[in-house]
């Protein structure tokens, strides 16, 4: 690839023009070029490749055999060369390809997954991968196009957007409730419960459990033998009465509103926790990624 330089391709480009002219003039008019800047560029064309590739008298214009065979074998390669270019541009406004996602494992199993067929019927050239994993780890060098992770942005390069903010609830089981008695306030937790830990794939520790009314914020230190790293697994042990836990509070969850699980402390109800999309750079972002984009806002929303 070092042999090939700005010049070789506007030499060649130029030789297809006079070729597809059948003159000199022709082709600076194609191409905007004098005749000089023509004459120019065949000449560094010919003195590049060691070969005359044009006879001409003051009638006509004509390939050498040389120029002959070069031109038939550079025609495809030329072809093939724009092909490419047109791919990638169309990278760009047309939504194709494999779309590589890295998401947290509770947003794709409750939203993004029941509604993730519809998003792949709309658009039928474009593949996803979707890995689900309770950290972001490194993006790029990953090769993911796109992540969704829930909590506030660490610095670094890449491009986060906020999409929504969950309500966090503290939650137990109807059956721990009855065995271990329903606490009043939230600093009830400190003494005689179980509390399940959720922990932060950002520090590897517990996640501290933080209440918020207005302007009012209490951070606990909680009892907990038990500290898992998967909402799902949190949800069905909270649900089987072993423990309270702490959890994002979706519309129309069956957990609460078939009963299966009691908000606590309602008088306790604005802690929020964020969820971003990040995705590598703000520049030529592609179709597919947009795309995405837009409709998991659309379905947060």
């Amino acid at each position: 690839m070092t042999g090939i330089s700005a010049q070789l391709l506007e030499g060649v480009d130029v030789m297809v023009a006079i070729v597809d002219a059948r003159s000199f003039n022709g082709a600076g008019d194609a191409l905007g070029l004098s005749p000089s800047g023509v004459s120019r560029a065949v000449a560094r064309l010919e003195a590049r490749l060691g070969v005359r590739l044009f006879a001409r008298t003051t009638r006509s214009v004509r390939l050498t055999d040389e120029g002959r065979r070069f031109h038939e074998q550079v025609l495809p390669l030329l072809a093939a060369l724009q092909e490419a270019t047109d791919s990638a541009r169309g990278g760009t406004t047309t939504v194709r390809g494999r779309l590589r996602v890295n998401v947290d494992p509770f947003f794709s199993r409750l939203v993004l997954g029941p509604a993730l067929g519809g998003f792949l019927e709309r658009h039928p050239d474009l593949d996803i991968e979707l890995r689900t994993r309770d950290d972001l780890g490194d993006l790029v060098g990953d090769g993911f196009d796109l992540a969704l992770r829930f909590g506030h942005p660490q610095a670094s390069s890449l491009v986060a957007r906020k999409l929504l903010d969950l309500r966090v609830l503290t939650v137990a089981a109807p059956a721990y409730l009855e065995r271990f008695g329903r606490p009043s306030h939230p600093r009830d937790l400190q003494a005689g419960h179980r509390c399940i830990q959720f922990r932060d794939p950002a520090t590897g520790r517990a996640f501290p459990w933080e209440f918020h009314r207005g302007r009012r914020r209490i951070v606990l230190d909680t009892p907990g033998a038990l500290t898992v790293n998967d909402a799902g697994t949190l949800q069905s042990v909270c649900e089987a009465g072993y423990g309270i836990a702490q959890m994002f509070a979706l519309a129309n969850d069956p957990l609460f509103t078939g009963g299966r699980l009691v908000t606590l402390f309602p008088d306790w109800p604005d802690e929020r926790f964020p969820l971003y999309a990040y995705h590598p750079s703000r520049h030529h972002v592609p179709a597919k990624t947009r795309a995405a984009l837009d409709f998991i806002v659309a379905l947060v929303r």
